[in-house]
């Protein structure tokens, strides 16, 4: 549960993004809000980041994206305009598959294939199954081919990545330092995990001190698609 300057900042930064292109300076965030000094503001993103609502682009100046929104504030965005910023994004068990181009009945939902389940832990195959499929906002998909995964395991949970989650994925093959992807391992295992280049070394990070950090060779894996966003459903 987001405090209200949490969530008024969150939505703040969602609207310069979308009527700007660029998140708002630390000056405007804190006028903004009403605040007195930048280290409220600091706060703040640090608590929204920790919490898996937006993430902070490294060596770029005012870089920030809105990863998701609360459930109320989607809803309210509905009736305003807003829609979530998202991020973009061998033998691949992800290969062939093209989401429906078509609606649903309402049009602002897109049906995409949930294709199996990914490990947020240890790397296990992907389970390719295109008979299921999931309803998601056309406003989280910017282009391109997307597709759905189960989440399995807690190694990103401090990513506000949790087990049961549904992971919306981009499909691509490249993705920059910090990108939080879906990896094939060794051409067979798919994991989510951040994605980091160190010299010839990728490693691939959880957001989870319980568990390692995977360094592999860059020969041995291949980027599937970058997260896009996550649903989960509450019992």
């Amino acid at each position: 549960m987001l405090t209200n300057k949490q969530y008024e900042l969150l939505i703040y930064i969602n609207e310069c993004l979308r009527e700007h292109g660029v998140s708002p300076s630390f000056d405007e965030m804190k006028d903004a809000l009403d605040l007195k000094s930048k280290s409220g503001i600091h706060r703040l993103i640090n608590a929204l980041e920790e919490r898996g609502f937006i993430r902070r682009l490294p060596n770029r100046a005012r870089a920030l994206e809105v990863l998701r929104l609360p459930d109320s504030a989607a809803h309210k965005g509905r009736s305003r305009g807003f829609s979530p910023n998202v991020i973009e994004g061998s033998r691949s068990p992800f290969s062939g598959v093209t989401p429906p181009a078509s609606a649903s009945n309402d049009d602002s939902v897109v049906n995409l294939p949930m294709i199996g389940r990914i490990a947020a832990g240890t790397p296990i195959e992907a389970l390719e199954d295109k008979s299921a499929s999931i309803g998601v906002p056309s406003s989280m998909l910017a282009g391109g081919q997307h597709f759905a995964l189960e989440v399995q395991g807690d190694s990103m949970i401090n990513a506000g990545i949790l087990d049961g989650d549904i992971a919306i994925i981009r499909q691509c093959d490249t993705a920059e330092n910090g990108a939080i992807v879906v990896a094939l391992v060794d051409g067979q295992e798919a994991t989510l995990k951040r994605l980091r280049r160190k010299g010839a070394s990728i490693a691939l990070e959880p957001a989870n001190p319980n568990y390692k950090t995977r360094i592999c060779g860059p020969d041995q894996v291949a980027v599937q698609g970058r997260l896009v966003g996550i649903f989960r459903k509450y019992h």
